[in-house]
């Protein structure tokens, strides 16, 4: 097993007493030049690992904003390509570990050893695929793991402890958990089986748990704060950004 970088990243950030701040950004927001801007503002202000989602005409776990803002990013031309060639040209001059987000076809479409190289050399340290089930990740995994990059495992607050057994063989990097029944942006609360599940979770996987859906604000951690490592928020920073918002602001609301 590699030693990974996002692992790494959040235990620092655990160790100087604070959550690791995982900020998505969609790939071409908040247009395609701006987009460079904005992720640089990240990697300045504090962000210790940035997903960067990579748009898709059929993105089912994302709300309406997220898909919107998608769909506008693929109208602009954004594709895996222009992701790619923009972190190349930026090579060594991010502190903070990438993350590729993104639905399984653009990468199956590109090639999944193609991919792995190609986002290996322009720095990328790991994907999230929501819509990859851990039966068929195996070929993916096995090819991003070859490049030195992780693969992170999704679960739910529905997710069987049998099931949480399973994807502790598999995948590196952190946990993902989503604290939602649904899609991204529409949640007014957590549900309330999120801390037993977040519990299980920790009893079960050796590495850092990260939430995401529908965070904003680190008061809304309550109770659940020592049962999370690492804090994942994006419909909440696009409104903020679409608003005229900084980055700076926005990432001083978890500090």
């Amino acid at each position: 097993m590699h030693t990974s970088v996002l692992t790494e990243a959040v235990d620092k950030a655990h160790k100087a007493g604070r959550h690791a701040l995982i900020p998505f950004l969609p790939a071409g927001f908040p247009d395609p030049e701006r987009f460079w801007e904005v992720l640089r503002e990240l990697d300045a202000q504090g962000a210790d690992i940035i997903e960067i989602g990579v748009p898709f005409s059929d993105p089912v776990a994302d709300g309406p904003l997220i898909e919107a803002v998608s769909l506008q990013c693929l109208a602009d031309g954004v594709d895996l390509d222009w992701i790619l060639d923009g972190l190349e040209r930026m090579a060594g001059q991010l502190a903070t570990p990438i993350v590729c987000m993104g639905y399984y076809n653009p990468f199956w479409q590109y090639g999944m050893a193609r991919f792995a190289e190609r986002a290996a050399q322009a720095g990328v340290a790991g994907c999230i695929v929501p819509d990859l089930p851990l039966e068929e990740a195996g070929p993916f995994q096995e090819v991003l793991n070859a490049q030195g990059m992780d693969l992170i495992r999704m679960i739910g607050v529905n997710t069987s402890e049998e099931r949480m057994r399973a994807y502790a063989k598999n995948g590196s990097g952190f946990v993902y958990m989503v604290a939602a029944l649904g899609i991204t942006g529409t949640q007014a609360g957590f549900p309330p089986q999120l801390p037993q599940a977040l519990s299980r979770a920790q009893d079960i996987f050796d590495d850092p748990i990260a939430l995401g859906f529908g965070l904003e604000r680190k008061e809304q951690l309550g109770e659940i704060r020592d049962l999370v490592d690492a804090v994942v928020f994006g419909s909440s920073l696009i409104r903020h950004v679409q608003g005229g918002g900084e980055v700076r602001t926005f990432l001083q609301r978890w500090h």
